[in-house]
């Protein structure tokens, strides 16, 4: 184990909160546990997400209660609120851009230390029934496209969890009981994507 504990930061929405599920179910939770089974002696995440925010309300929430970094990992899943709620690109490019930036300084500026998971598709859930799942997916696809552009142009990781999102079209058991969030199970897939490049980032 290292001897100084690391620092986890998780930003975002219900995906990052974990709605309707239980909060060891959560993936930031899941995703510590897993590294410290890794050999690593990283800490509990400090979560900075509540279900329904768009990117000017996480931010907002930073501005009001900045987390004290700096964090050896940090994590950004914002946008789908901006999606749902018919918000434009642009300023989902300006909001995410700040957003970012914001995550690197948590990270004591480095870049190495930041990764960005893309929005999954809310658009196969049974929630969206009576809805026009192809456009919901296109609009999730043209906000994933900006914060992969952002997410190259700094520097950070990125991680695309979308496809593994869209599985639960055919299998129930990846989302919540209320039929919109994933379940655990659905989570661990996203970890079981994210540990190892989680585990290059932090290693020595």
């Amino acid at each position: 184990m290292t001897p100084v504990p690391l620092r986890f930061l998780a930003l975002g929405d219900s995906y990052t909160i974990g709605e309707s599920v239980d909060p060891a179910q959560r993936w930031p939770i899941q995703l510590a546990a897993a590294i410290r089974f890794a050999g690593l002696n990283l800490t509990d995440p400090v979560i900075v997400a509540r279900t329904g925010w768009t990117t000017d309300e996480l931010a907002a929430a930073i501005q009001a209660d900045p987390p004290a970094g700096p964090y050896d990992l940090v994590s950004l899943l914002i946008g789908v609120n901006n999606q749902y709620r018919g918000y434009d690109l642009a300023s989902y490019r300006a909001e995410f851009r700040q957003l970012l930036a914001q995550a690197i300084e948590f990270a004591g500026g480095d870049t190495a230390r930041v990764i960005v998971l893309s929005i999954p598709d809310w658009g196969v859930t049974p929630f969206a029934e009576g809805r026009d799942r192809a456009l919901i997916a296109a609009d999730i696809d043209a906000f994933n496209a900006v914060n992969r552009r952002e997410s190259q142009a700094a520097g950070v990781r990125y991680l695309d969890i979308t496809s593994t999102s869209r599985q639960a079209a055919n299998h129930p058991d990846l989302l919540a009981a209320d039929g919109l969030h994933p379940s655990g199970e659905m989570y661990a897939r996203w970890v079981a994507e994210l540990l190892p490049l989680v585990q290059a980032m932090l290693q020595p």
